[in-house]
């Protein structure tokens, strides 16, 4: 089901679709994630989690899917990968981690997918 009347979209098995639904639901932590472009979000971030959490208005949901580093929960939370890559980047993750994650495989054969997937 799509966010709006009439409105469907394909479903693919195993994958969050980011629709206006997912969009509403991930607002916050989109948001905050965003706000680590700056060095002192990401400080105050990595000083105080839970907080900077509760600060941007994280549900109990996202909170567990940020201190479990929990790629998939946060996309199922409403997280964009695009922002999640933000809060990866604090860790030293890129989106290719986060692809290896997202797939159950390890980041060198997710890697080697891309290639193959390239050809």
């Amino acid at each position: 089901m799509g966010s709006r009347p009439g409105y469907a979209h394909r479903a693919i098995p195993g994958t969050t679709i980011f629709d206006g639904v997912q969009a509403q639901k991930g607002y916050a932590l989109n948001k905050m994630c965003y706000s680590f472009n700056a060095a002192d979000n990401r400080a105050a971030f990595l000083a105080d989690e839970d907080a900077y959490c509760r600060k941007y208005g994280l549900d109990e949901a996202q909170r567990k899917a940020i201190a479990d580093r929990n790629v998939l929960a946060l996309i199922a939370a409403g997280g964009n990968v695009y922002y999640l890559a933000k809060f990866a980047g604090i860790f030293g993750l890129n989106v290719q981690d986060l692809g290896a994650q997202q797939t159950g495989m390890s980041v060198e054969a997710f890697k080697q997918k891309l290639l193959d997937a390239a050809r």
